[in-house]
Formats: structure tokens, C-alpha cells, sequence
């Protein structure tokens, strides 16, 4: 196991973690949670040895063979899959000594390790993880040197993951990632069989990937058993409980100090006064938990406009001669949530570039309503913004007649404190930069905003912030996003960027990423050729049986949601009481036995969705082999 003992460190001075500690057994796949600049990258340094703390310490097995992503991507001449291969460091060695051992026994030791390592199976591994992360057979035959930083950073991720180590540390490692490597990494981990410690920021893999939450908050560690929404809700009722109790432990406190200020000097009295001040001086204060809350993003209220606001008709675009759209024939309308699918490279940035008027059509014609306006976010503009400007300087270049009063009240609206307001942008964090980003898309109000990749450097609870002021947001917005949890809270329509072309994908996110499982499944087939006349005729026998047997699960979906629905209307009642007016100062007693009855609720709640996740699985899954035997 890993343990973290009174762990102590500081950064110029500032302390980042005081007596943190923690045990992580082997095994567990743990999600490190906590604000942006809270300390988890350093604390993935101190693990690995990189800087030390100074004070406590971090220990677990020393055979453990410790990987963590390259903070430089590879860019040798080297290929693709060469590099993957190169990471399995003892198959390196003796892949190479095999070549040249002469003497008998070892080359028996040899063959008999390489055997047990699975090292001859080692390329099939190290192209499937490649694939995964979005690189063809070809693709994988070509030099690092040939990709982009990005692409680059998939390499070293895809060598990480191939060395399989006994301690797996991930900071963010869909930032480099599409929606599509980001699912596939999503199910790569779940099946992962090691010691994984992983920062993210995306609440879809930290449900789905994880089994339990370490969270780093007020420079200490605490460890929660469950995946993302568990820890939310466990974490929720904590800070209900131990509010309760220090609203109750105010109210003694008030009680017997009014007895003190009122008979200290009265004689008869002054004995039991004193008692009182003694059982004051020994009740041990129980401080308020003060979350830190996330501005809110604001993004303007765009007057109406007569739809569509866009409408493209025929309409090819590439870049210096090169097509890489075509045939292009769609609308938006000024109430369009769209979310763009699609891998890298496909030309989703390449159609919100067209769009916003940032790349000209090479043939048919676009049609924009007159007077509209359009806020762009582009992860590639973060390096755009001046770094020696501060905010106020970068955003009088935006806004030139406002004076610096207004300014600053403006950024100050958007999260920015007297001190972030002089601080120089290149040394702004990344998800502060993020912020100011969407601040200036979003200055005129526009009736349509397209964000390119927006959240990868927002922690979860700007993300949120995010995803509200998004929904409540009354103009059109343009979405790429490898973050499904944005995708699916924010957008109702979706459009696949595939092959040349955008068209309107009619499943929901669930549909796409089984029909990218498939399609991967159907990659590594080998081309096997399809079944004859006769197994298609059993096929479709089975896939009768498969319909009839759709109805029951489907009722027992239907049961186990309603069952989730009443609990869900307990609970809302339940917590309605909690947030009474003065409940806390008149009936301290019945909020112990509320918050009793809450985590109660909670817990059931928590078996409920777990006994409607498992149906609608079963039925979800009966019906996409049923879909599937009727395709083929």
C-alpha cells in the first residue's frame, strides 16, 4: 500500500500541505480531487521523489515500479510503436541481450522471462493502445518528431499505460484527448487491475474509472470510499453534520455565558457560574467549514434576433487549396445547443473557425442574420493573450473607451481580486487565463458563442459554474468538448464531424460511444468475413428471443425508477426541513434527527440508482444486441 504520514511542504514560502496524511491500499483506483493550486501536482512530485517534503513521509513496496506521464512528449525519430515498446524497459533489455547471449542457460532464462512477460504479444498491446488514443496503423509507423506537441503527449500516455507499473499517477490526462480517446481511456482504466492515483477534473471518468476520492483541501488529505457523486454527497453531509453540532455547541455556549453575565457576582450563585466557566473554557470550539465559492461566469443576455442565425448551404472550406469540409448544408437557430463529435483532425475546430467568420467557404454560400454577434473560446487563444499585460491592460484592449474604474469592476464581476487584476497574465494559472478567456468571448453579449474545447484547465467547480451559466444562458452555443459531462448537461443536438462532412447525429452520447466500441471492436476483427445465410437466419431467431425478452427488463427499469423518484421526494422534504429558517437555534435535537434521517435517505438513494444503473445496463445492453444481430 501507499501511505502519505504527516506530510509537510511548502513552495516559496507559501504551505501547500501541513501534516497531511493517508493510506492508499494496493489496489485502489483513486481519484485526487481538489481546487486548482491546491497542491496535487506537487503532491504526484513528492510521491515519486522529485522534491522532498519537509517534514513526514511517503512509503510504500520498494519492487513497486512507479510511471507517471513524461512532462516531455517524446520527439525522437523513433516510431510511434517503437517508443510505446521502449517504455517496458526489462523487454527492452532483454530483447536486445537475446541477440547476442551465447551461453545456453541464459538464453534460457531469456526465452523463459520474455514468456512469462508476455513480451512476444507486447506489440499487438502497444498497437491497441495507440489506436485507442487515436493512431492508425499508419500513424504508428511514423517518427514522434512528425506530430504536433499534442499528438505527442498521446504517445507518452499511450508508453505509460503500456508499462503497466505497479503505482499508475495521471495528472489530467485527457487534456491532450478528443471525446473519442477520452471514452476509450475512460474504459481502458476501469479495467486497469493496479494502483492508480488520478487528477482530473473531468467528473465522468472520476465516476466511472475510480473507486474511491482522495480529497486535498486546507493543505490536508482526507480519503473517501466511492467515486465522484458519493464523495459529493458524503462530503455534503459531513459538513451538514458537523454544522449541526457547532450550531448546537453555540447555543450551549450562549446559555450558560447568560447564566454567568447574570449571577457571577450574586453570591449564592457564584459557584455554579463558576462551574459554567469551566465547562465553556473545556468545550472545544468546532469551526465552520467555509467552502470557497466559485464566481459565477456571465455571459451577457444577446437580444433577439429572427431565425436562423446561420444557414449554410453547400458549403466546402479547407485550407491553402485542401478541402477539408465539403457539402456542407445546416442551420442554427438562435435556441441551438450543439456539441460537435468527432476525432482530432476530423475539422471541428475547422467548422467553428468557418463560422465565426475566421475562415473563408471555398464554395456554396452562408447566410448570417444581420446585426449578430459571436463570442469564440479557443484553447490556442490562451497563448495568443499578451503574457506581459495584466487583465485590466489586456481587456482596455477590447474595451478602449472604458476607463480603469470600470475595468477592474468588470473583471472583478468575473473572479478577479484587486491582486489577480495587477498580476501579470503569464503568471495567471491556467484555469484563471481559461476564465478571463471566456470573459472577453462573452463581453458583447453575443447571440451565438462557440467554445473550442473550453474546461481543460477548470477545476470541477468552475466546470459547474460553467455548465450552469451555460443553461441559463439564452443565445446559441457551438460546443467541442472532450468533457461528457458538459456535453451532456449543456447540449440537445449533435453533429458528427466525420469523413468530409457535418451531419446531424441522432443518437444520444451513450449511442456514440457504443458505436465507437463497435467500431473499434469491428477494427481489431481482423476483416473476418460474415456469417453465411444460414447463421444469419439463427441470428435473427436469436434476435427475436432477445426483443421478447426486452419487455421485462424494461418494466424492471421502469419499477426501479420509480422507486428512485419517490426516495429522491422523501429526501427533498427532508432537506426542505433542514433549511427551515432558525431550525438550528430552536430545535437543535430534531436537525440530529433530520440529518440522521437525511443520510438514511441518502444511502438508499445510492442503492436505488445503483439498482437503476444495473437494469437499465441489462436493458440497454439486450437491446443494442438485438440492434446489432439486426444490422449484420
Amino acid at each position: 500500500m501507499l501511505r502519505i504520514s504527516d506530510l509537510t511542504y511548502r513552495i516559496e514560502g507559501r504551505l501547500l500541505l501541513e501534516q497531511a496524511s493517508a493510506t492508499i491500499p494496493t489496489g485502489h483506483k483513486v481519484g485526487l480531487v481538489g481546487r486548482n493550486g491546491s497542491g496535487k501536482s506537487t503532491l504526484f512530485r513528492l510521491i515519486t521523489g522529485e522534491v522532498e517534503g519537509e517534514g513526514g513521509e511517503i512509503s510504500f513496496p520498494r519492487t513497486w515500479r512507479v510511471g507517471g506521464v513524461a512532462q516531455e512528449a517524446p520527439g525522437s525519430d523513433t516510431s510511434l510503436i517503437d517508443t510505446v515498446l521502449e517504455a517496458d524497459i526489462e523487454r527492452t533489455r532483454l530483447m536486445k541481450e537475446s541477440e547476442t547471449a551465447q551461453d545456453p542457460h541464459r538464453i534460457a532464462e531469456i526465452a523463459t522471462r520474455l514468456a512469462d512477460i508476455g513480451a512476444h504479444s507486447a506489440p499487438a498491446r502497444a498497437a491497441e493502445i495507440l489506436s485507442g488514443l487515436g493512431f492508425d496503423h499508419e500513424a504508428q509507423q511514423r517518427p514522434c518528431s512528425e506530430f504536433s506537441g499534442g499528438w505527442r503527449m498521446r504517445v507518452a500516455l499511450a508508453a505509460v499505460l503500456f508499462s503497466d507499473p505497479d503505482l499508475l499517477l495521471l495528472d489530467e490526462p485527457t487534456n491532450y484527448l478528443d471525446l473519442e480517446g477520452a471514452l476509450w481511456l475512460e474504459s481502458y482504466l476501469k479495467r486497469f487491475q493496479r494502483t492508480l492515483i488520478l487528477i482530473s477534473h473531468d467528473r465522468d471518468l472520476l465516476n466511472t474509472a475510480v473507486d474511491s476520492i482522495l480529497h486535498l483541501e486546507n493543505k490536508t488529505l482526507s480519503f473517501y470510499t466511492g467515486n465522484y457523486d458519493t464523495f459529493e454527497r458524503t462530503r455534503a453531509e459531513k459538513i451538514a453534520l458537523r454544522e449541526a453540532l457547532r450550531t448546537k455547541q453555540e447555543a450551549q455556549r450562549k446559555h450558560m455565558q447568560a447564566f454567568v453575565d447574570r449571577f457571577r457576582y450574586k453570591e449564592s450563585k457564584a459557584r455554579q457560574a463558576q462551574s459554567r466557566l469551566k465547562a465553556i473554557a473545556k468545550l472545544q470550539p468546532i469551526a465552520a467549514l467555509v467552502e470557497e465559492r466559485v464566481t459565477p461566469f456571465r455571459l451577457g443576455e444577446p437580444d433577439e434576433l429572427s431565425p436562423p442565425l446561420i444557414a449554410l448551404d453547400g458549403v466546402s472550406t479547407g485550407y491553402e487549396g485542401r478541402v477539408v469540409l465539403s457539402n456542407i448544408s445546416l442551420r442554427i437557430d438562435p435556441d441551438d445547443r450543439i456539441a460537435l463529435l468527432g476525432a482530432n483532425g476530423n475539422g471541428k475546430s475547422t467548422f467553428a473557425k468557418l463560422i465565426s467568420d475566421r475562415l473563408e467557404p471555398m464554395s456554396g454560400t452562408i447566410t448570417k442574420a444581420r446585426r449578430m454577434r459571436t463570442g469564440y473560446f479557443a484553447q490556442h487563444q490562451l497563448d495568443e493573450m499578451s503574457p506581459e499585460l495584466t487583465p485590466v491592460q489586456q481587456l482596455a484592449l477590447y474595451l478602449p473607451k472604458a476607463n480603469e474604474r470600470e475595468l477592474r469592476t468588470r473583471l472583478g464581476a468575473a473572479g478577479f481580486p484587486e491582486e489577480k487584476v495587477a498580476t501579470q497574465i503569464g503568471n495567471l494559472s491556467g484555469g484563471e487565463r481559461a476564465r478571463l478567456l471566456i470573459m472577453f468571448a462573452a463581453l458583447d453579449s453575443p447571440h451565438l458563442l462557440i467554445l473550442d474545447e473550453p474546461t481543460n484547465h477548470l477545476d470541477i467547480d468552475s466546470r459547474e459554474a460553467l455548465v450552469h451559466a451555460l443553461n441559463d444562458y439564452e443565445g446559441a452555443v457551438i460546443l467541442i468538448s472532450h468533457d461528457p459531462h458538459l456535453i451532456e448537461t449543456c447540449a440537445d443536438r449533435l453533429w458528427l464531424v466525420a469523413r468530409g462532412r457535418v451531419t446531424p447525429y441522432d443518437g444520444d452520447l451513450d449511442d456514440y460511444r457504443r458505436l465507437l466500441l463497435s467500431e473499434r471492436k469491428n477494427q481489431g476483427g481482423g476483416g473476418r468475413q460474415k456469417s453465411a445465410s444460414g447463421s444469419r437466419a439463427g441470428a435473427r431467431r436469436s434476435s427475436a428471443e432477445r426483443r421478447s425478452q426486452l419487455a421485462p427488463l424494461k418494466r424492471q427499469v421502469d419499477q426501479a425508477e420509480k422507486k428512485l423518484e419517490i426516495l429522491n421526494d422523501e429526501l427533498s422534504k427532508v432537506e426542505a426541513a433542514l433549511n427551515t429558517p432558525n431550525i438550528y437555534e430552536k430545535e437543535p435535537y430534531r436537525v440530529v434527527s433530520l440529518t440522521r434521517e437525511r443520510a438514511d435517505l441518502m444511502r438508499r438513494v445510492e442503492a436505488a440508482e445503483a439498482e437503476w444503473l444495473r437494469a437499465a445496463e441489462a436493458h440497454e445492453q439486450a437491446a443494442a444486441e438485438t440492434a446489432t444481430i439486426d444490422d449484420n
